[in-house]
């Protein structure tokens, strides 16, 4: 299985993070795998981009397709490459034409971040040692009798149900 394909900007451009608006385009497996959509359409879409002013694009695989991550300087070069024809054919062309094409703007899902989302350290808190439990109750039932002794029910060398 070959790597995602990933490139980014050149090292001699100065850009910023505000300078960038990431669009994703997610292709989910349908009749076929969105793997094979990506092997007949990435590098018309990539070189398409790239032609159009993009900045950098990331393809990843998931297990339930690909995604298309594509970064332009603005949102007017991202309209511009996004109704180009062959643009428009390979969106078309998805495995699932239903249900199974999803573009939404930034990256690392619809966080609408242009980063993508980072897991976050434990706070310090969470290391912290809990509290001790409260003790439990402990009930001496050996110190509690009753004050006259009970009268047996009954009369031992008596038959049960005779008159004592």
């Amino acid at each position: 299985m070959p790597e995602p394909s990933r490139s980014w900007p050149p090292h001699d451009r100065a850009l910023t993070v505000d300078a960038m608006d990431w669009w994703s385009i997610e292709v989910f497996n349908g009749e076929q795998a969105a793997r094979s959509w990506r092997d007949a359409w990435q590098d018309m879409l990539t070189e398409s981009a790239l032609t159009h002013g993009a900045l950098g694009w990331l393809w990843d695989v998931t297990p339930w397709g690909v995604v298309f991550e594509i970064c332009f300087p603005d949102e007017k070069d991202w309209l511009i490459w996004r109704e180009l024809p062959g643009v428009r054919a390979a969106l078309d062309a998805v495995p699932d034409p239903v249900n199974g094409l999803v573009v939404y703007r930034g990256r690392g899902g619809s966080s609408g971040s242009p980063l993508p989302r980072r897991p976050r350290p434990a706070p310090s808190a969470a290391a912290a040692a809990l509290d001790e439990p409260p003790a439990e109750p402990v009930f001496d039932l050996t110190s509690v009798m009753p004050e006259t002794t009970p009268t047996p029910l009954v009369t031992p060398g008596v038959p049960a149900g005779l008159p004592a």
